[in-house]
């Protein structure tokens, strides 16, 4: 599902209620229907996997920054999960590969590296629930597209939010809502709510747009 909407509309908001960063003070948040509130905390944050815009890295190797929650990993499935992110590419060509030491936060690393280390430590984590919150966002436009073929079949099975600020990445969603003030005000299809919402249209023209338009 596809999360869109204007700047301060709720769409970060509800991964972050997924995982209980933060509680609701009405209602409920459930996951096949149990309350995430009656979840033990550390059970309930595995089940879920969160993408941010601006992820964090570890002054650690690359290698242990991706399999920093699965420490076991071997480096087979930490490749497997880098190429489906679309890392593979630029880490092989790193003077040590995935035994390079990032700075701390990863500063050594452009922002589109970060966010592809950051997936990559997700898929390897292998969630249940994966939320993606603009998290392709400083990512070249070709590349993206590599990394949402290889996204589709790891979506497979598994309960995908996308929180969209591109248009492209609404093309990888079945189901689309429209947040307004922290509401859902329209839920469907991207060609529906196209045809019949005219708040989706106007919020699609604020989005950045790529060269890639989203198929309707």
């Amino acid at each position: 599902m596809a999360v869109v909407g204007g700047t301060g509309s709720g769409k970060s908001t509800l991964g972050r209620l997924a995982a209980r960063f933060y509680d609701v003070t009405a209602g409920s948040v459930t996951i096949d229907g149990i309350d995430v509130r009656k979840i033990e905390l550390s059970s309930l944050r595995s089940q879920v996997g969160i993408v941010p815009d601006e992820p964090f890295l570890f002054s650690l190797s690359i290698h242990d920054n991706i399999a920093y929650g699965r420490p076991d990993a071997t480096r087979a499935e930490v490749i497997d999960a880098a190429t489906a992110a679309g890392a593979d590419e630029f880490v092989a060509n790193l003077p040590d590969g995935y035994d390079t030491v990032v700075g701390e936060r990863g500063y050594t690393l452009s922002g589109g590296q970060r966010q592809r280390i950051a997936i990559a430590r997700a898929l390897l984590m292998n969630p249940p629930i994966l939320v993606l919150d603009d998290a392709t966002s400083a990512i070249d436009v070709t590349v993206e597209q590599r990394i949402h073929g290889a996204l589709k079949d790891r979506m497979q099975g598994r309960t995908t939010l996308i929180v969209a600020h591109r248009l492209s990445t609404i093309s990888l969603a079945d189901r689309v809502v429209l947040m307004e003030a922290g509401r859902v005000i329209a839920d469907g299809t991207h060609a529906s709510l196209l045809a019949a919402e005219p708040r989706y249209a106007a919020v699609l023209a604020s989005l950045s747009t790529t060269d890639e338009e989203v198929p309707a």
